[in-house]
């Protein structure tokens, strides 16, 4: 077996698959060692892929050259965009996929990937000298040996599974948890936490009675996820809604006592925004029902995933709260659903970067952040596998800023946040989310694979080619009057109010409910020589007509968002020493100093987002930081 390496990265996951190939197609000789090869991109919990704000961050990942979205397209079997009935700019992407043939493509593409060796085998420590990562130790006794490393354990670090009173080591159904690592880390100064995170059970297609459910259809047409999948024209499989019942509910209830999680038998703290079926009904006592998704695993496959039913509460109770839904009476569990708890490392111990501050060269991505969701996952692997390729090139680092990309909220949050339960991503948690749109996701970062050879040029040219016929078209239709006839047939046809005053098409594009197809018809009606974007279809979703509409719809917005990124932007060109000595700074507060201590902003800005860094403190930080750089000493105390 091969030794030594450039990088390497532990965890064949959404994260690990991200940073290997990253690392693999810039030439860097890349081992990724995973404790099962047959397991590489495995989908432990739901067989999809994007959602809200989730899928921002997988259309961000495919411009920057990542992996995730075009093994999306190819593997899906079912394609919608959620949150149409509000603004485009929280409209999201999601596909139900075939988990198993989602697995079967990233496997392929990992194996076939030049520069990338697989290794299957067990990390139980971590080597270092003087503070910098050399190595690592595995349980079969071959030391493996690079400058750089990329550690995505996801939960299976001291994992360990509870169903009802049985307890299971391991970091997912049928495979075992790595029981050294975590320790090891500890061991070099790791503050180490604890979370949990769960599954619901499966059951068989053909025991469920799917005629009783609401049917949920994809969308036709589909929009990939990928700028490199020019269409998706397969058929697409049925998903379908159904609830809970009060039987469910008591039930569930009744056997709280036998709960793993209301016994304190699970000292992880889960993510309040997905908890399980026994959480909710106490935590929302008076909710009658509750939503349950149910998702095929794969087309044609037997099982079905029950989202929205989690569950860690013994066999014989799963088997009775599943009989008390209408339509699954006769259902067949195939598969339990179980809690899973595992050690994670606080995230104020990493850079934006993603690289560890206790150990040099060890970069940490995806759940061991205190991260969920695999998209989160993968994100973070792409950004810390092109970071240890940087690092090791001597290249400055990419790191987005929040006004760039979903992807720098993260990595923000992340290293600013207090992270106690899984941090999940939502478009509320980007406030420049008008600008970060899923459809412009090419626009803003995919300069940035072109750059690092990720990303084909001809790719760039298309996406600056629309820009620009966007910029004209807004151009256009700012200097076209609207034409009353037939205009107002139009208008009036839609329920809008006529117009009777000269105004233009942009103005009428301004209001809600008109879409650029609805006055499309106007432009082609004035001008004989159509230009090439008018004869660009509008499907709705991620076309030229979308683009248009966002661009006129936001106009006034964005340009106040813009004042408000360049206050931003002011503030992060104010970097922090990371050894700015906080402690000798009179008149902070006890916990704007404790909280600064801990977390070691990297700018003012981030020191501006930490929760309890009043606005007195940053004014007071700003003064003692400009004393600092003039004087190149210790802060002078204010009334010194």
């Amino acid at each position: 077996m091969k030794r030594e390496f450039e990088l390497i990265v532990i965890g064949g996951g959404h994260a690990g698959c991200e940073a290997a190939l990253a690392a693999a197609r810039l030439g860097v000789d890349t081992a990724l060692v995973t404790l099962r090869t047959d397991r590489i991109a495995h989908m432990a919990c739901n067989p999809a892929v994007g959602g809200l704000a989730k899928g921002h961050l997988v259309k961000e990942i495919d411009a920057l050259g990542g992996e995730i979205g075009r093994a999306t397209d190819r593997a899906g079997i079912q394609f919608r965009m959620l949150n149409r009935a509000k603004g485009p700019a929280v409209w999201s992407p999601r596909a139900q996929v075939d988990k198993f043939h989602y697995r079967q493509i990233m496997r392929h593409t990992v194996e076939n990937q030049p520069n990338l060796s697989i290794v299957q085998a067990e990390v139980t420590g971590v080597l270092t000298d003087h503070g910098r990562f050399v190595g690592l130790k595995t349980r079969e006794g071959a030391d493996l040996i690079a400058p750089y490393c990329v550690l995505t354990g996801g939960t299976f670090l001291r994992g360990l599974m509870h169903i009802g009173e049985h307890k299971i080591q391991g970091g997912r159904e049928g495979e075992p948890a790595a029981e050294s690592l975590s320790g090891s880390l500890a061991a070099l100064g790791f503050r180490v936490g604890r979370l949990k995170t769960g599954t619901p059970p499966r059951v068989l297609r053909y025991t469920v009675d799917l005629g009783r459910f609401d049917p949920q259809r994809g969308d036709v047409p589909a929009v990939p996820f990928s700028h490199r999948t020019r269409a998706i024209h397969r058929d697409q499989e049925m998903c379908y809604l159904t609830y809970t019942t009060e039987r469910t509910h008591d039930i569930l209830r009744n056997a709280l006592d036998r709960s793993p999680l209301y016994r304190g038998d699970i000292e992880g703290i889960g993510t309040r925004y997905c908890p399980s079926i026994e959480d909710k009904i106490v935590r929302f006592p008076d909710k009658i029902r509750h939503q349950i998704f149910i998702e095929p695993e794969g087309r044609g496959h037997s099982e079905l995933y029950l989202n929205g039913i989690s569950t860690s509460m013994p066999v014989d109770v799963q088997l009775e709260m599943l009989a008390s839904i209408p339509g699954f009476e006769n259902a067949v569990m195939r598969r339990p659903g179980y809690a899973v708890e595992y050690d994670f490392f606080p995230p104020e111990q990493i850079k934006r970067t993603m690289e560890s501050k206790p150990v040099a060269g060890l970069f940490l991505a995806g759940q061991v952040n205190g991260t969920s969701g695999y998209e989160e996952a993968a994100a973070q692997g792409f950004v810390a596998g092109i970071n240890a390729v940087l690092a090791l090139r001597g290249d400055e680092p990419f790191v987005p800023g929040r006004d760039q990309a979903y992807v720098g909220v993260l990595l923000d949050d992340l290293a600013t946040k207090e992270i106690d339960e899984p941090y999940r991503m939502f478009t509320s948690r980007a406030e420049f989310r008008l600008l970060l749109r899923q459809d412009n996701a090419d626009e803003r970062l995919m300069h940035h694979g072109v750059r690092w050879g990720l990303v084909d040029e001809k790719a760039l040219e298309t996406v600056e080619r629309r820009v620009r016929s966007v910029r004209r078209m807004v151009e256009q239709l700012e200097r076209t009057p609207f034409p009353q006839e037939p205009g107002n047939e139009i208008l009036a046809a839609h329920g809008q109010e006529v117009v009777t005053k000269p105004v233009s098409l942009l103005q009428i594009l301004k209001r809600p409910g008109i879409r650029f197809a609805d006055i499309e018809p106007l432009l082609r009606s004035r001008d004989d020589h159509l230009r090439p974007e008018l004869t660009t279809p509008s499907d709705g979703s991620n076309g030229f007509g979308s683009h248009v509409e966002c661009a006129v719809k936001y106009m006034g917005y964005i340009e106040r968002q813009m004042k408000d990124i360049r206050t931003v932007r002011e503030m992060e060109r104010k970097t922090i020493p990371p050894d700015f000595p906080y402690e000798q700074i009179a008149g902070l507060s006890t916990e704007a100093r404790q909280k600064l201590l801990t977390k070691r902003p990297e700018t003012v800005s981030q020191a501006s987002r930490i929760d309890g860094v009043r606005a007195s403190d940053l004014s007071i930080l700003v003064v003692h930081l400009e004393r600092y750089r003039s004087s190149a000493a210790a802060p002078v105390p204010l009334d010194a």
